[in-house]
């Protein structure tokens, strides 16, 4: 037997003897968490191994799930079919709202990815993984990275996401970003060299950002965010011998300016009337937007207390200043489809203060199946969105909260406040690729706030071998993806699946 080294055994001192790593299984991950990523007491006397043994630790683990392992993705042969795994999440959703799911799924393969969470999250149990682990997203595709409004008025990037977030492997996360990248390329146009490389791009991204960040302290770490204004965050792309192209530029500055436009007023006037009797209604617009009747109005009207009482103070301040003036069920996104959702429309100092609050079902995430539990001191499910959120997020919504409506757990959040989406299907060249590295570096910072990213950065390296394994995964799963939604556009053809096609979605 080869003689254990000095940094394995850091390891096993930090978290006792562990069985084997197998690559290609997601196995028994729960011994292997971090001592921070439990319910353990804190211990302010328990020692830490500097970052360079923590990274020569990481760089160890290639011995048990070599980086090259990572470029294989070949669908095993007892693997679910996609049509009935996506038939079995619409489990629990309100019936009326499925075949709208279905065929928003069905419009292209990147909105069969986008919905098909739960096939990837199958899939990706069958991957390789180094046994490191992280506060994932779960979800942490290209089209869920965006641009929001902080509490300070400014507008950061970052992902913006966090109905699938768990505790899991971190390269489950880049995975199906790098997958994202791939198959959005495919509906942009690029061909197998241009998708390749933008993949590569979004791995540097967050190759490099983990090497920087492993040098910061754990509280600058937790306070960085990246401005939505480019020049003031330029000089940290600089720092990584990353020039930002022109092209990018102008997109970037395009989609801030909407951010900038997008607020609760100007969404007060797309959604909603004055009426006769001087009171503020949504207008109908089903099925997207559709009225409540009572019972259930009245019902997400009281819920609106308990999401209050769990507020921080300073924000139960803030709220207790406005009141409901209409409830409404409006359909948002492709995944969450059927899920129930509603939006509720408040007033504080007057007509002119309007705010929307979103009150939306939180189910179990999706890779919860493969995982060994996440326990936390209080177990609502709306509440682990909350908290993976605000861990996950660099600046959140001040008003992100959780409630529960008929034993069902919601989260709650500010709507369309200085948010806007990156444009990605119109993507292509330099600031497809841009967009992409971007998305990598921010997963990384994310990945920082609750995993040990020392060691992330020692596995993956400095060298192209992890990017070029991921970029042929993505291949792979590119063409796995195209299989699996015309599986899912037949099942729609010969009427084994229901769907509505949406002439504007």
């Amino acid at each position: 037997m080869a003689k254990k080294s000095s940094t394995a055994s850091v390891i096993s001192t930090e978290l006792g003897e562990q069985p084997p790593v197998t690559a290609g299984t997601s196995r028994d991950l729960e011994s292997l968490r971090e001592f921070w990523q439990t319910t353990a007491p804190y211990d302010p006397a328990r020692p830490l191994a500097s970052r360079e043994t923590r990274y020569e630790l990481g760089q160890e683990l290639r011995e048990q799930t070599p980086r090259e392992s990572h470029a294989t993705w070949t669908p095993p042969a007892d693997r679910a079919d996609p049509v009935a795994t996506v038939l079995a999440s619409n489990a629990g959703r309100e019936e009326s709202l499925i075949p709208l799911r279905m065929g928003r799924m069905a419009e292209s393969p990147f909105a069969f990815l986008r919905g098909a969470c739960a096939v990837m999250a199958g899939d990706l149990a069958h991957t390789p993984i180094s046994g490191l682990q992280v506060v994932i997203d779960g979800d942490a595709h290209i089209n869920n990275f965006g641009l929001y409004g902080t509490p300070q008025r400014d507008v950061v990037i970052d992902i913006n996401d966090f109905d699938e977030a768990t505790i899991g492997p971190w390269e489950w996360d880049l995975k199906r970003l790098v997958a994202s990248v791939n198959v959005a390329g495919r509906e942009n146009g690029l061909d197998a060299e241009e998708r390749r490389s933008a993949v590569m791009r979004c791995v540097g991204g967050y190759s490099l950002n983990a090497q920087r960040l492993m040098k910061l302290g754990v509280l600058e770490t937790w306070s960085l965010f990246s401005y939505a204004e480019l020049d003031r965050s330029e000089a940290v792309f600089k720092s990584v011998g990353i020039q930002i192209g022109n092209k990018f530029r102008a997109v970037v500055k395009k989609v801030l300016a909407k951010a900038q436009r997008t607020s609760s007023a100007t969404l007060l006037a797309k959604v909603a009337r004055r009426q006769a009797d001087g009171g503020w209604r949504f207008v109908e617009d089903p099925p997207i937007l559709t009225s409540l009747d009572e019972a259930t109005r009245q019902k997400v009207i009281a819920s609106l207390v308990e999401y209050g009482e769990k507020l921080p103070p300073e924000y139960r301040f803030m709220l207790h200043r406005y009141s409901i003036a209409d409830v409404c069920h409006r359909v948002v996104g492709v995944g969450s489809v059927g899920t129930r959702a509603y939006l509720v429309l408040l007033f504080g100092n007057g007509d002119d203060d309007p705010l929307f609050l979103q009150v939306k079902e939180a189910v179990t995430p999706a890779h919860a199946p493969y995982l060994p539990s996440v326990e936390f001191r209080i177990n609502h499910e709306g509440r682990r969105v909350v908290t993976m959120q605000r861990v996950l997020q660099s600046l959140g919504d001040p008003l992100l909260g959780y409630t529960t409506i008929d034993g069902r757990h919601y989260f709650v959040r500010q709507m369309k406040n200085l948010k806007a989406s990156m444009p990605i299907e119109f993507l292509t060249g330099e600031p497809f690729e841009f967009w992409g590295l971007v998305c990598g570096a921010l997963l990384a910072r994310s990945h920082a706030r609750t995993g040990d990213i020392a060691k992330i950065a020692g596995y993956i390296g400095k060298s192209d071998v992890f990017a070029s394994a991921l970029a042929d995964f993505a291949e792979a799963y590119g063409d796995q993806t195209e299989r699996d939604h015309a599986a899912l556009v037949e099942a729609i053809q010969i009427g084994q699946v229901d769907a509505i096609q949406e002439d504007n979605p």
